[in-house]
């Protein structure tokens, strides 16, 4: 999905970038190998990048979520957010990095519930808070956290939200082209 308007803003190139922007990048080329399309569009703005980059690392380090439940997570609000861009990457780094099988994967993508119980109260939690904007009801925290999750990870799944809306709301604007890499993981 993208936005009607298409924002007409170049990606910023190696040579253009300057500044937090810049070393985001940079940083992003010796870690990945590559820097995301996405990643070159949001450097228009240092402070969405850097907003972004800062967030979305500690939500990877410090959720207390495993590297499935992480991408559980990021899958089910892509997919709210209707954002093919970040569903496919993240059904690529769910499959090649978090080694999710391919059953769970592919019920995440269409919205199909998951064989697991703890990842589907996490997807029904995570969407819970997406739909409700952080409404969250005595109920659905109950069962977030019998199924074994902590409060503190209440907080991460908002920071998760937040990351997600800033890459999706950002391709939805850009129409931000998918990556070569993500292409076999195409919405």
């Amino acid at each position: 999905m993208t936005a009607e308007f298409k924002i007409s803003l170049a990606p910023v190139t190696d040579a253009t970038a300057t500044g937090a922007a810049k070393d985001i990048l940079e940083s992003t080329q010796a870690q990945l190998g590559f820097v995301p399309n996405m990643y070159r569009t949001m450097a228009n703005s240092s402070g969405y990048l850097s907003t972004y980059a800062t967030g979305y690392k500690a939500f990877r380090q410090d959720s207390g979520f495993t590297a499935k439940e992480q991408e559980t997570i990021f899958l089910v609000i892509s997919r709210g957010n209707g954002c093919d861009y970040c569903t496919a990457a993240h059904s690529m780094i769910a499959d090649k990095v978090s080694k999710l099988d391919s059953e769970t994967l592919n019920a995440l993508r269409s919205g199909a519930p998951l064989a697991d119980a703890r990842l589907q109260a996490l997807a029904e939690f995570t969407a819970h808070v997406f739909e409700t904007r952080g409404m969250i009801t005595r109920a659905r925290a109950a069962a977030f956290l019998e199924a074994g999750f902590a409060e503190k990870q209440i907080m991460e799944v908002v920071l998760a939200i937040s990351v997600k809306i800033l890459s999706n709301y950002s391709n939805h604007i850009f129409h931000t082209d998918l990556d070569d890499v993500f292409a076999p993981y195409a919405v």
